[in-house]
């Protein structure tokens, strides 16, 4: 249950029974014949290029297909809460229109027919809410589609659900008062993060073929990272992300990009090929198609266990080192790589995000209490001058914590003049990381944590939000960034030991004291034993294309045996009982 009460109950009482109707719609998994049960299996085990070549040569339907992925999905929301609106009918008549379709011309509708796709909440579809969990938003349906739905009906997609985000989409604790909190499907002790938390849950438990999520901070990597699936963060104008609801329109200093989300790195690269380069309804996508990618046999990665401002876990910098080994063995060059102070990014997406003080952002909620997901976000513009001042100074003088303080002190609203300055120091620091580190090394990649921990517990975000600046850093330099699984936590192999304590590259003292010492620790080896650990790998501006080739390289340096793609879910769990 949300943790307080709201004036809008009725309001959330009737979305929720109305999501429970439709969830009732789906049928039950045990009615259905043993064979009907294994053809279910093989279904939910395809990607989706299998998925269209099986409908295509007669094997299979676009209904059989998408009734697997219903029950899935629904067995994906009792275990995890990741859905929001559920309309399975109006997926089912799709279906049956691309079914008769094929019947009578033998042809596909387009390169994605059949394939069950699960979006975000936020991205419109006509008829259907994207209330992104605001209350006062429920019950006024879109009346157009985003562009992204276009392009995805237009090339046969089936949609049949949407997924569950954080309240205000800047948290990654994925809760809301209107759906409620979505629970990460390894264990459910843990967040599935945010905000396309939602998406990633019913994608770790098969519950879509494909998804699409959005990212301004690290919304597609962090989930992906805390649920073990695949995931591309295209830079700005590869995606139209028009129609997409949030709660700061008009705000442009990060830009916001849409990006799937997925099993596999052939389904990203599926997606990517239908998407890339289909112009907007603002017109403000580069013209270029996706263009095929051919990497030199030897390629060269930089990579970084640390980024200064929160050391990585060992679980973690463990990750970034096996798929380091294991390109190594393939005969690829890696090099460790110096990154330009990343507090100065940190810095600026803190002083751009927060420069009205959260007005825009936070005057949405109306009668929803905020979220404590939220509290270290947003403090810094309440607090008085010269209490902040005087925080800034004890934290920076007496407890010896800069990077925090420097941090603190730009969270604030902030005059037009000095927001132009903050959005000129981060082009410095683009022009900087590119010559420092691109130009420097000349490096076909970059290999680096998702964030210092594999994932958060509940309530881990309310104190631990800057824990994103190992996703921000790139939406700040707007590079494209796939993300991948590697391993899974280890409490033996993952300890914070001696060693890993006397290494030149820690952070924030605050911030490494609340996540690696004390019974409340927030990095916890025995706890998150099993949990997913994920890489992110990062390409130059406008290398989206080399970016996933690159993923597929890595994927597969590092083997088939890591247990991670379709199927791999009910694999786990079957192992662990």
């Amino acid at each position: 249950m949300w943790p307080f009460s709201n004036p809008n109950v009725a309001v959330i009482a009737s979305k929720r029974e109305e999501r429970s109707r439709c969830l009732a719609n789906a049928g039950s998994p045990d009615k259905l014949t043993p064979e009907a049960q294994a053809a279910g299996t093989v279904f939910l085990k395809a990607t989706a290029p299998e998925i269209v070549a099986h409908i295509q040569s007669g094997e299979w339907t676009a209904s059989q297909v998408l009734e697997a992925y219903i029950a899935r999905a629904a067995l994906a929301h009792e275990k995890t809460n990741c859905l929001t609106e559920v309309f399975f009918d109006r997926g089912r008549q799709r279906t049956k229109e691309l079914d008769d379709y094929f019947s009578a011309t033998g042809k596909l509708k387009g390169p994605l027919h059949g394939v069950p796709i699960s979006i975000k909440d936020q991205f419109a579809i006509e008829g259907i809410d994207n209330s992104i969990g605001f209350s006062q938003w429920t019950g006024k349906p879109a009346t157009k589609n985003a562009d992204i739905i276009n392009i995805l009906l237009n090339a046969g997609a089936v949609l049949y659900v949407k997924t569950n985000v954080p309240q205000t989409m800047l948290a990654f604790e994925c809760r809301n008062p209107v759906f409620g909190r979505t629970t990460n499907p390894w264990n459910d002790g843990f967040t599935c993060g945010g905000s396309s938390g939602g998406e990633a849950a019913l994608l770790a438990m098969d519950g879509a073929a494909i998804g699409i999520g959005s990212d301004i901070g690290g919304s597609l990597r962090i989930p992906a990272a805390y649920c073990g699936i695949y995931s591309l963060k295209p830079g700005y104008g590869r995606m139209s992300y028009y129609g997409g609801k949030g709660p700061t329109s008009g705000f442009e200093g990060i830009k916001t990009v849409l990006g799937p989300m997925a099993r596999s790195v052939k389904d990203l690269v599926f997606l990517s090929k239908v998407t890339f380069g289909q112009q907007g309804t603002m017109y403000d996508i580069a013209p270029v198609p996706f263009r095929e990618v051919t990497l030199p046999a030897k390629l060269k990665f930089g990579y970084y266990t640390s980024d200064k401002v929160v050391k990585a876990s060992p679980a973690c910098k463990r990750a970034v080192l096996e798929a380091v080994e294991a390109l190594r063995k393939q005969g690829h060059e890696c090099v460790e790589v110096p990154l330009p102070a990343v507090e100065r990014a940190l810095q600026a997406f803190v002083g751009l995000t927060s420069a009205d003080g959260y007005k825009t952002l936070l005057s949405h909620l109306g009668p929803d209490e905020k979220d404590s997901s939220l509290f270290l976000a947003t403090l810094g513009p309440k607090l008085p001058a010269f209490i902040r001042a005087f925080a800034t100074w004890l934290i920076e003088k007496v407890q010896g914590d800069k990077l925090f303080a420097g941090t603190l002190r730009q969270s604030r609203t902030k005059p037009v003049n000095e927001y132009w300055k903050i959005t000129a120091q981060k082009d410095e620091y683009i022009r900087d990381f590119y010559e420092q580190v691109w130009d420097k090394y000349a490096l076909d990649g970059i290999i680096a944590p998702v964030q210092a921990v594999p994932q958060l517990p509940h309530g881990g975000c309310d104190q631990f939000s800057p824990l994103a600046i190992g996703t921000i850093l790139y939406n700040v330099l707007d590079m494209p960034v796939g993300c991948l699984p590697v391993t899974r936590v280890d409490p033996v192999k993952d300890q914070v030991t001696d060693e890993w304590k006397a290494e030149d590259d820690h952070g924030s003292r605050i911030l490494e004291q609340g996540v690696y010492e004390g019974s409340n620790r927030i990095y916890n080896p025995e706890a998150s034993k099993g949990l997913p650990v994920t890489i992110q790998i990062v390409g130059k501006k406008w290398e989206d294309e080399k970016v996933l080739a690159i993923m597929k390289v890595v994927d597969d340096a590092l083997g088939k045996e890591r247990g991670f793609g379709p199927g791999s879910w009910d694999k786990y769990i079957s192992d662990s009982a």
